[in-house]
């Protein structure tokens, strides 16, 4: 009997093995921040839709931009033994801690557009060139006030400090304007932590304070129906060309950006290439599986949209593609 029971224990447990590895073998977890924003949806469908074209199963998870939620999250992945994680971090700090528990699982994580704090764990992330692709996109509209030999008052919309893709675009505006001392002055630094009411408010207050400011940069094309309610509600919602224009710029690419492009209201946008970073997001973790070198930063360089290379490039924007017929 003994013998009997011994041998059925045997069989169980291996039926059990056999069936958690049917259930989660080719999976890999994809855990986002939020689907509050174009861009994250953009991404979280696209790194599906590739995972699916690889034959890998995509376990989801959505943090509501709960950084411990993400953080159980991350641990049910690995609990289910997931073959990888792909995940948009609510922050660069709260994501350092999953990252070493994926570490310590021996399983393959890749951060997506958002890259951690300081750490010394494995990790590799495909993020945006935030400060160089900002810089690009500040310094054409400083040489387009440079060309007017008109005086600028600036103001800037800065997102949440503790994402690293805010600070680097905090930073790329602050030295792309620098050299233009003479043109521009920065006359408001509009904290928003990525809250449009916050931004509204913000934004409004500056242009009370300096009814003179001609000159705005967002820095997320997420933050942009703030910038032209408050403008709006200023009188200084003016196309391109028209009296009183104010020059705006952004940054991302989404549906508002392009719209805005098209219709003449914004001057240039700094566009992230979201589609690619999500195909290499997953082609990263099928290297990482394998055991090839992958580098620890895989780099999308985006593009400058302007108006003057709006026909050519305004269809390449993500954001064009959430149109509606």
């Amino acid at each position: 009997m003994r013998a009997l029971l011994a041998s059925l224990a045997l069989f169980t447990a291996a039926i059990v093995n056999i069936s958690c590895s049917r259930t989660h073998k080719n999976s890999v977890g994809v855990a986002f921040e939020s689907l509050q924003s174009e861009g994250w949806v953009t991404g979280f469908e696209t790194i599906k839709k590739e995972l699916a074209a690889h034959n890998l199963e995509a376990v989801e998870a959505i943090a509501n931009s709960d950084a411990n939620r993400q953080y159980e999250q991350i641990n049910t992945f690995i609990t289910r033994r997931v073959d990888g994680i792909i995940i948009a971090p609510v922050d660069a700090q709260t994501v350092v801690p999953m990252i070493k528990a994926a570490n310590e699982a021996g399983i393959p994580i890749v951060l997506y557009n958002r890259g951690p704090a300081s750490n010394d764990a494995k990790w590799t992330a495909v993020v945006n060139d935030n400060y160089k692709l900002t810089k690009s996109t500040v310094e054409w509209m400083a040489q387009l006030a440079l060309k007017s030999k008109a005086k600028y008052k600036a103001m800037i919309l800065i997102g949440s400090l503790t994402d690293s893709n805010a600070v680097q675009r905090r930073d790329g505006f602050g030295d792309a304007v620098k050299p233009y001392g003479d043109t521009i002055e920065v006359v408001s630094r509009v904290s928003t932590e990525w809250n449009q009411e916050k931004a509204l408010a913000g934004v409004t207050n500056a242009l009370q304070a300096h009814p003179d400011i001609n000159f705005i940069f967002c820095s997320s094309d997420f933050m942009l129906p703030s910038v032209q309610s408050a403008l709006k509600s200023a009188g200084k919602y003016k196309k391109v060309g028209e009296p009183g224009h104010v020059m705006v710029g952004s940054f991302d690419g989404d549906n508002t950006a392009y719209r805005m492009l098209m219709d003449g209201y914004l001057d240039a946008d700094g566009v992230q290439d979201l589609p690619l970073e999500a195909v290499n997001s997953v082609q990263a973790i099928q290297d990482l599986r394998s055991g090839k070198p992958v580098p620890q930063i895989i780099y999308d360089q985006g593009f400058v949209i302007t108006q003057e290379n709006l026909k050519e490039m305004g269809p390449k924007m993500w954001g064009s593609t959430f149109m509606q017929p």
